[in-house]
């Protein structure tokens, strides 16, 4: 080879070498693991109507069990990256903004009632399961409605762009039609039951308890007996392996430990208990290094 161009090609081979080591497979440039290790800042996402998982408490922080989940895993990510401290910022979010929040950086994790889906993967990423629940509704507890055949024909409230709105959508093929409302949150729905805008307000089953008994009211609730899905729910946050694997390790830590025990106990009323598909998830989950 000419040595006129020996430098130059020597030149190229280092930068293309130190190209490869500044963003290594599979790290996309801006990815959110190394900007937290660098700002020593965690973005964290919760919903501010989305009890008891994820909303904002009577001192006007965010609380709830998703939120309670978040902050062990905040600390876990601060130990693995060997940080100083670790600024955690909480971001609210909404239903419709929750996965643009993700996908902008926003937030770098969702920590509310999201359930993950096929769908969804395709945009953000998932943690490995933190719930197991079911969709059903409530109507006024003078009301005649009680299964999901007696919402053809009822206006129904949802939050669109939710499962459970997808979940009302496919009735169609039992012959269920019901009238979808449109709601901005649940509480919007909780109250335009009360008000009976609306016939029934659907959503998960633990939210709309929740909510009906986080608002006093003199007009009764009901929920329904019957499940209109399975909702498993997962932390979000944006594709990237490395948080997602630094986020399980954190939920695997939080069951194999038993704190997740200590975790529930906050969480939910006294006595409440894991369902033991529930225990199975926490079994299934607590993963070893």
């Amino acid at each position: 080879m000419n040595a006129r161009l020996l430098a130059p090609c020597a030149l190229v081979l280092v930068s293309a070498l130190l190209g490869a080591c500044a963003n290594p497979p599979g790290a996309a440039a801006g990815a959110p693991l190394p900007r937290v290790a660098q700002t020593q800042t965690l973005k964290l996402g919760y919903r501010e109507d989305a009890q008891p998982f994820s909303f904002k408490g009577a001192d006007g922080k965010p609380t709830g069990y998703s939120v309670a989940l978040c902050q062990r895993v905040a600390a876990s990510i601060q130990a693995q990256l060997k940080l100083p401290k670790l600024d955690v910022q909480w971001v609210p979010v909404t239903a419709a903004t929750r996965m643009q929040a993700v996908n902008d950086g926003t937030v770098d994790i969702e920590c509310g009632s999201t359930t993950r889906t096929l769908g969804r993967e395709q945009q953000v990423d998932f943690s490995n399961t933190i719930w197991v629940e079911g969709a059903s509704f409530v109507t006024q507890a003078s009301s005649p409605m009680a299964r999901p055949a007696d919402l053809n024909g009822k206006r129904v409230g949802v939050i669109p762009g939710t499962t459970t709105e997808a979940v009302l959508k496919r009735l169609s093929a039992r012959g269920i039609a019901p009238v979808l409302v449109p709601m901005q949150t649940h509480t919007e729905g909780i109250a335009a039951v009360r008000t009976a805008r609306i016939d029934a307000y659907a959503t998960d089953r633990l939210i709309l308890l929740g909510e009906a008994l986080g608002q006093p009211s003199t007009v009764a609730l009901k929920l329904s007996d019957d499940y209109l899905s399975i909702e498993p729910y997962a932390l979000m946050m944006r594709r990237d392996a490395d948080l997602r694997l630094a986020v399980n390790r954190g939920l695997a830590e939080i069951y194999r430990s038993g704190a997740i025990t200590e975790v529930f106990r906050q969480s939910f009323p006294a006595g409440a208990r894991p369902s033991p598909l529930l225990e199975a998830v926490y079994i299934l989950n607590a993963l070893e290094e």
